[in-house]
């Protein structure tokens, strides 16, 4: 911006030198006569024409008169000489101020427009103040409006800087203009990141900005510093109203604590051994929270618990379908357990597994299952009343056992006669057609003398 206001550019170079009063040849021409209105004009003399070149030489002097002639004659050729040179020199005056008119006469209109001109030049010019963050300086522009002036002093401006009034604004002269740069501002605050953009140009002024309150927090930086263009990062930990319950009593506590550790320390309270507290110790602490201290006593208990064998079974086309043989018994092992007993706040929590220890490992059962088929079919024995028979030694049930335990099953089989015709464990965990088959065996070899009671039955 040029610091006078009277100069202009031009389309081929961008600038003109400045405008210069035009050199009259030492008149000026504020000071000529302006003809009154309503005077007559007055036609001038006779122009006389003095100019002489200066290349030529002078014309030769005038001869001296005679020496002769007598002082009367002498004395009246100098006065008519004298005469004439005075009417020239007249004449000559006239003419030279009517041409000094003449000429002077375009000037001045010209001098007239530019005064008008100048004027309204100079109305265009306007005193302004530009503050650009916080740096104020007072300039002269022909700018109509903000975006203008902006536009020819070099200022840039961006969707995060601040123009007042707005760009786009008509200027007057005496009008102030702010700018004020956006700076980026990553906060972490309160435990929580976020990105902002201020306008301040100190941390102090930012907060304000931003609406954090600043008494009784903590800053990882110093109110006072600068926040350049590029920003900065500061974390933020306001003062909040924490309550800590522990040992029956409360305390609440003004803090800025970085977790809820921390503010359980500023309390005054120490945890011991296995002591917790009812939120995460790393949590950040939230204004308004209350913390349980929980006191834990703890002791230990060890019990010893049987391990459940297991049962391997194996086909055998020897035996019939339905039989089964115990080659190995299983045994339970055996198991020592360690408990943790906890109390906490006095009250007995649920025992919990902390260890386990295997004395001795369990033996599995084998077991031979038969897969030969049951024949359901003995000469001498088919055509007997078999149902009959069943129905009035164990009431037509398979599992019967007799109030003794020595018997049972659907004909009331003691063990060693069951076993001795070919059955293996117990007659009564024998299936039904096993059990008939086995007692159409015995009736062969022994009759009807088995069932003293009800054999008479076989034959209806």
């Amino acid at each position: 911006m040029s610091s006078s206001p009277y100069e202009t550019s031009s389309p081929a170079s961008g600038s003109q030198p400045p405008y210069e009063e035009p050199s009259y040849g030492g008149y000026d021409p504020h000071t000529a006569e302006t003809v009154a209105y309503g005077v007559p004009y007055v036609a001038p003399l006779p122009y006389v024409d003095t100019y002489r070149p200066a290349y030529e030489p002078p014309p030769p002097p005038a001869p001296l008169p005679p020496s002769g002639l007598p002082r009367q004659q002498r004395a009246a050729r100098e006065g008519v000489r004298e005469g004439r040179a005075a009417r020239r020199r007249k004449g000559s005056e006239r003419s030279e101020r009517h041409d000094t008119i003449r000429r002077l006469l375009p000037q001045a209109l010209v001098v007239a427009f530019l005064a008008g001109g100048t004027t309204a030049f100079i109305a265009k010019d306007k005193a302004i103040e530009l503050s650009v963050d916080g740096k104020p300086r007072t300039l002269h522009t022909f700018a109509d409006d903000v975006t203008e002036l902006l536009a020819d002093e070099g200022v840039a401006v961006g969707a995060h800087d601040v123009v007042a009034p707005a760009p786009g604004t008509a200027l007057a002269s005496g009008d102030e203009v702010h700018v004020h740069y956006g700076r980026p501002v990553r906060i972490t605050l309160d435990g929580e990141r976020h990105e902002v953009w201020t306008t301040a140009q100190t941390v102090e002024g930012a907060l304000r900005q931003l609406g954090v309150r600043a008494e009784g927090a903590y800053l990882s930086l110093a109110r006072s510093q600068k926040i350049g263009r590029q920003g900065l990062t500061i974390d933020v930990r306001t003062e909040r109203t924490v309550t800590i319950m522990a040992d029956g009593q409360a305390r609440t506590i003004r803090t800025n604590a970085a977790t809820v550790g921390e503010a359980v320390g500023e309390a005054g309270i120490t945890l011991h051994g296995e002591d917790m507290i009812s939120v995460a110790s790393e949590s950040f602490p939230r204004d308004g929270q209350t913390v349980t201290v929980l006191r834990v006593t703890g002791s230990k208990e060890v019990r010893e618990e049987q391990i459940p064998f297991d049962v391997r079974r194996t086909q055998d086309p020897t035996l019939f379908k339905g039989t089964e043989v115990v080659d190995q018994t299983g045994r339970p092992g055996l198991r020592r357990v360690t408990f943790a007993l906890r109390s906490v706040n006095g009250v007995k929590q649920k025992p919990r597994r902390v260890r386990t220890e295997v004395v001795r490992e369990p033996r599995a059962q084998l077991v031979r299952v038969g897969s030969k088929p049951m024949p359901t079919s003995v000469q001498g024995a088919d055509h007997l009343d078999w149902g009959s028979l069943a129905a009035c030694e164990s009431g037509g049930r398979p599992d019967a056992v007799d109030p003794s335990g020595n018997y049972g099953g659907l004909y009331q089989f003691d063990t060693q006669t069951w076993q001795s015709l070919g059955g293996s464990g117990r007659p009564q965990d024998a299936t039904a057609t096993e059990q008939t088959f086995r007692a159409k065996r015995l009736y062969v070899k022994r009759g009807a003398g088995p069932w003293p009671h009800c054999g008479a039955r076989l034959h209806g």
